[in-house]
Formats: structure tokens, C-alpha cells, sequence
């Protein structure tokens, strides 16, 4: 603090406090960062009759992104297993924060508008969201939100890999946010 005499009294100036800009986050409502994934959201593949299974992606929603975002991206990976890409969706637009539970299981996905998801090849052919599926193992799956410095992967299209797609969002990527959850 730099004080000065001033006529009779002395005036204090404070040294300049910039805020630190907020970090960028992700959360779900459906569970904690770390914690158990909801059955909900786990695979319906793999044998069983578990009606709790629906294959429901989470609820997500995401804060702080870097103001020169221009669309966002959610890569989804098994951790333990090979990094195993279960989700890849893209071309969220930015004035987007959220997903809602259960995005609908197509190329062109209505909410959000404008937004593409990749083809799961694997125990499930889809597209979008592939649930937890490890019956035997209690597995690590993380969620990567990109924020993205163009507004559309135009290299991508309906038959792109997963991997492909995760490639194009890495290349385009200008910050990211990631929680995890336990299945």
C-alpha cells in the first residue's frame, strides 16, 4: 500500500488486485467428481437384465471456459481400460454450458442444436453416449470437456472413429475441463 501526505490527512492508495479468472469446470448433478456413476448411466450391453441400466449419458454442465471459445467438445475415456473412448460429442455451440441427461442416441442430436456425435463401435454400435460396461471391474471413466477455437470440425462426419474425432478436438482444443466418475 503506497500512503501519501495530502493537505491534512494522509490518502492510502491500494495496489491494483486483479481477479484470477474463474477456473474452468465440470460438474454433474448425477454425481460427484470421483464418485459413483449412477447405474442409470451404465451400458445395457453385456448380458443381465438390470432394468436400473439405461445408457443414459450425465447431466453435465461446464463454467470458466476461456472467453475465445467458439464450440465445445466432451471426449469420454475408460481409463483402465486402454483409454477407451466410450463418447465423443462436438460442435456444442458456445453459448452452451450444459448437457441434459440422456442425449438422444443420433448423428445430429436435437439438444443441443447443432451438436454431432461420433459412432460407437464396440459391445454396442451407436451413436453417442456408450455407458460404463465393466461387469467384473470397478472402472475409472473421465469426462474432458474442449473448449474449442472454431465454431465446427468440418474434417469430422458421420463416419469418423472415435479416435479420429478425439484427434480433431485435441488439435482445436484452447482449454479443457475434466471430472471423473467410478463404475
Amino acid at each position: 500500500m503506497f500512503c501519501a501526505l495530502v493537505a491534512l490527512g494522509a490518502a492510502c492508495l491500494s495496489p491494483t488486485v486483479t481477479a484470477a479468472p474463474n477456473a474452468f469446470t465440470l460438474s454433474s448433478t448425477a454425481f460427484a467428481n470421483g464418485g459413483l456413476i449412477p447405474r442409470v448411466h451404465e451400458c445395457t450391453s453385456g448380458g443381465g437384465n438390470d432394468p436400473a441400466k439405461k445408457n443414459e449419458s450425465p447431466p453435465l454442465a461446464w463454467s470458466g471456459a476461456p472467453a475465445a471459445a467458439k464450440s465445445y467438445a466432451i471426449v469420454m475415456r475408460d481409463l483402465d481400460n486402454n483409454n477407451l473412448i466410450h463418447w465423443v460429442i462436438y460442435d456444442i455451440p458456445a453459448a452452451t454450458a450444459s448437457l441434459p441427461q440422456n442425449v438422444q442416441h443420433v448423428y445430429q442430436p436435437p439438444v443441443p442444436a447443432g451438436s454431432r456425435q461420433v459412432y460407437y463401435r464396440g459391445s454396442a454400435s451407436l451413436y453417442g453416449y456408450q455407458g460404463p460396461c465393466s461387469p467384473s471391474t470397478v472402472n475409472t471413466y473421465e469426462f474432458v470437456v474442449h473448449a474449442l477455437n472454431r465454431a465446427s470440425l468440418t474434417t469430422l462426419n458421420n463416419t469418423s472413429s472415435t479416435q479420429t474425432a478425439a484427434r480433431a478436438i485435441a488439435a482445436a482444443s484452447i482449454g479443457t475441463a475434466r471430472m471423473t466418475g467410478e463404475s
